[in-house]
């Protein structure tokens, strides 16, 4: 044996018992390690025909026996009476107690396909990836380690890939460039579907890689044989399966361009053969010179248009939503200079601390009586990176001005007097210039003021709203005003508890993420991890949800835990999916199946080894929350809360 290196693979002989076989590993090989007539042999782990363990298996009559199909090896030898075959055995010395193994030293790692496509995707900034490593994708995952060890990649490993994609979604939505999120062929994959649909309709850049059978066996029925292409093709503008004789890097590159211009989802799949092959000349890509500006200037007439309308308007306000996320420097310049109300959709809840004085809050469904009043009173709308949802629900009886970098969202549901199309800092800039000194608007901060100071008389009286049936929501987003870190990232589960979030917290510095167009239930859990992943600890993360949400991805708690991320959890528990009882009520519908069983959530964080905190009574809650937001590792809180009480 060239080359010959020693491994120690058991550190007592005495725990391996005459008779009996295990399997142990010498480096990153699995070894056979048999005791057969009071010698110890070792032999290769791989039954030469399906791969069976044979350190599974048993000696029976004096020979080792497969586990999967019964075929017999000399127990020391390897070889197989009366057959040519056998499998490998290796030698073995032993010093003291100790058991070693010698092997051929391991060969110098060859670059592969999965090396090269790893590598270019980091490059290209994709530098987070949430995921699971199983059968069918474990040459890719091979790469990600090696990355992860060269401190350019982190992986976090989730407990189910339906939370992995929604850690990404709300990664893309946080920082506006993609993560990934990983599987493994079959349900592995079609598990990340959901998070992968949130991703799409919220437009956050998403990349998604699969694992897949090999290729030889497709069409045959093979187990967990899933033609992900097809599954995907309706929820991923870029979906291509990775192929022996593919320009590797550069779809890696095209991939993550799609996701990045497109703010869409990318997916590749990856089947078994083709992720170990070895790349040869190819060289991994990176984005110099590959990708554009986006800071696109919108055409001179439509500018004009909008300027003419500004400079009549009296009392104009601007509502902003998630598209303009990154562009609210510019925005609030430029609702300074017009002294006009900033309102904001769900999910643009944030953009703007209500502290701010031209801040008018939410507007819609989960939105307060100071945004409603504003647009009501107005004489133009200003609306910015907004797509006019039902949730929102912005009026088209009014003058409007939208802007927008998309020109499919531009007057997509009724007409728009003013459609501007370009990116929304730079027209909103264009815009300011151009009306700067020439505007007659009203100061209407000092109403801003007086709205406010109305809704929190308001909000007063309905603290004093208590039925001991559990807490009123207001009561928990009130003390939440009190005890959130100013600059905390939130996020937001679906249901009753996200419409008292947007209507009774006043966010300061905050960023808020949802499951917008989705109405995904389940995903302020999932969404934590990929806001830590994003901001690490330079911002607290807190994840508000309902009972019905947490208990969708509970397990993933243990992953906060293994990562030590600090997410404060707040639960609204009322035993009921009480948005769905209210809307069966308003459809004129008996409430049928809407009632819970819930565990003890306090008590599981605590057995995944998370704190754990709970309150039922008002007096409790000021100090669980100093409790909850003093704690430096992740933790729970678990109101009990009144559905009735929203």
């Amino acid at each position: 044996m060239k080359n010959k290196q020693w491994y120690k693979v058991l550190n007592d002989k005495s725990f391996l018992a005459e008779g009996r076989v295990i399997t142990v590993h010498a480096g990153t090989k699995e070894i056979c390690l048999t005791h057969f007539e009071g010698k110890i042999c070792a032999l290769d782990n791989k039954c030469p025909h399906q791969g069976g363990p044979l350190g599974e298996g048993s000696i029976e009559k004096g020979l080792l026996r497969c586990p999967w199909h019964g075929w017999d090896y000399h127990p020391c030898t390897g070889k197989a009476p009366g057959f040519d075959d056998g499998v490998e055995p290796y030698p073995v010395k032993i010093e003291g107690n100790a058991v070693f193994v010698a092997l051929e030293a391991e060969k110098k790692h060859e670059t592969t396909l999965s090396d090269i496509m790893a590598e270019t995707m980091v490059n290209w900034g994709i530098d987070t990836v949430f995921g699971m490593v199983g059968h069918s994708n474990l040459g890719l995952a091979d790469a990600l380690r090696r990355q992860e060890e060269k401190g350019k990649l982190k992986y976090i490993g989730i407990r189910h890939e339906g939370a992995g994609a929604f850690a990404a979604s709300a990664y893309g939505k946080l920082t506006g460039k993609p993560a990934a999120c990983f599987a493994i062929a079959g349900p592995g994959s079609t598990n990340m579907f959901t998070g992968m649909w949130d991703a799409k309709v919220d437009r956050a850049p998403l990349l998604t890689l699969t694992g897949q059978v090999a290729t030889q066996v497709v069409g045959t029925g093979n187990f967990q044989e899933v033609d992900l292409l097809l599954a995907f093709q309706s929820v991923a503008g870029f979906n291509h399966r990775v192929e022996r004789d593919s320009k590797h890097s550069e779809l890696m590159s095209l991939a993550v361009k799609h996701a990045l211009i497109n703010r869409d989802v990318s997916h590749l799949t990856f089947p078994d053969e083709i992720q170990t092959l070895p790349a040869g000349d190819e060289t991994p890509q990176n984005p110099d010179n590959r990708i554009t500006s986006f800071d696109f200037t919108p055409p001179a007439e439509s500018i004009r248009q909008a300027t003419a309308l500004i400079r009549k308007s009296k009392r104009p306000v601007i509502i902003v939503g998630h598209g303009a996320r990154f562009s609210m420097p510019a925005v609030i310049r430029f609702a300074e200079m017009l002294k006009a109300p900033v309102l904001t959709t769900f999910k643009a809840k944030g953009q703007i601390s209500d502290s701010h004085p031209l801040a008018g809050g939410v507007l819609g469904r989960s939105g307060t009586p100071v945004a409603s009043h504003f647009m009501n009173e107005s004489d133009l709308l200003i609306v910015l990176g907004a797509s006019f949802s039902n949730h929102t629900g912005i009026t088209d009886k009014k003058p409007t001005i939208q802007v927008d970098f998309d020109p499919l969202a531009l007057a997509k549901f009724h007409k728009v007097d003013v459609q501007v199309f370009g990116e929304i800092a730079v027209s909103v800039e264009i815009l300011k210039e151009q009306t700067k000194g020439k505007i007659s608007t009203q100061d209407q901060s000092g109403e801003i003021a007086e709205r406010w100071d109305i809704w929190r008389n308001e909000k007063q009286k309905r603290l004093k709203e208590y039925r001991k049936k559990g807490l009123g929501a207001i009561h928990v987003f009130d003390a939440l005003n009190r005890y959130a870190p100013e600059n905390a990232v939130m996020t937001v589960d679906v249901g009753n508890n996200a419409y008292s979030f947007g209507r009774y917290y006043e966010s300061k510095d905050n960023t808020f993420l949802m499951s917008g167009y989705l109405g995904s239930i389940g995903f302020a859990l999932p969404a934590s991890m990929g806001a830590w992943a994003a901001v690490g600890n330079t911002r607290p993360v807190v994840a508000v949800a309902g009972d019905g949400g947490l208990c969708q991805y509970l397990a993933e708690i243990t992953t906060l835990v293994k990562y030590n991320m600090p997410v404060r959890i707040i639960v609204l528990n009322n035993n009921e999916l009480a948005k769905i009882s209210k809307e069966q009520r308003s459809g004129n519908f008996k409430v049928w199946q809407t009632g819970l069983v819930n565990p003890d959530f306090a008590a599981f964080a605590e057995s995944c080894g998370a704190l754990g905190l709970k309150a039922d009574k008002c007096d409790q809650l000021d100090d669980v929350m100093q409790r909850l937001f003093s704690h430096s590792g992740p933790a729970l809180l678990e109101v009990a809360t009144d559905p009735e009480l929203l």
